[in-house]
């Protein structure tokens, strides 16, 4: 009977090993790895649709800054409650402006081949970036409440960047930058 209760016993003890290693690794991987985030809004298309279900690195950008080009997912400026996703345009200190529904970079044009040829960047931007401050815009131009709106975007504010995209499996894409 004795040892037919150790054997229940360390199976159970077994089985909640495993139940918390899991548990233990899943939390460290989405705090400080990987997050999951579901696109929601049309501001990336055609890049990122509504629905589209992406895993963020919150790694890469405690050891490096991030990089033009890059999409990033951020807290809103606004509130802090709210995430957004957007593409770096300008990086810190760079003198940025649009006009004529282009973006310049320190006086020269932006090449945006992420864009469709269809794509115009409207509205006026004149500004010189603080040393921790980006502009992204999203993808979507006639349709992306972005830095146009509400200004240069706070490093503190960025989660990671969309390294993957998981969801709807036809689309399923890796993201190299």
């Amino acid at each position: 009977m004795i040892r037919l209760f150790k054997q229940f016993f360390l199976a159970i003890w077994e089985v909640l090993e495993v139940v918390l290693i899991s548990a233990a690794t899943v939390v460290v991987i989405r705090t400080f790895l990987v997050q999951p985030f579901l696109v929601s809004g049309a501001s990336m298309e055609p890049n990122f649709s509504d629905g589209n279900y992406l895993l963020i690195d919150e790694i890469t950008y405690k050891f490096r800054e991030p990089q033009r080009g890059e999409v990033v997912v951020f807290r809103s400026p606004q509130d802090k409650a709210t995430f957004f996703i957007k593409r770096i345009i300008a990086l810190p200190e760079e003198k940025v402006n649009i006009r004529n529904n282009q973006v310049y970079i320190n006086g020269e044009p932006l090449n945006e081949d992420y864009l469709a040829l269809s794509i115009r960047t409207a509205g006026l931007v004149d500004a010189v970036l603080g040393k921790n401050e980006y502009l992204v815009l999203g993808d979507n131009r006639y349709n992306s409440f972005d830095s146009r709106s509400w200004g240069a975007l706070k490093r503190d504010k960025i989660i990671g960047m969309a390294r993957l995209r998981l969801f709807p499996f036809n689309e399923f894409k890796v993201f190299g930058y």
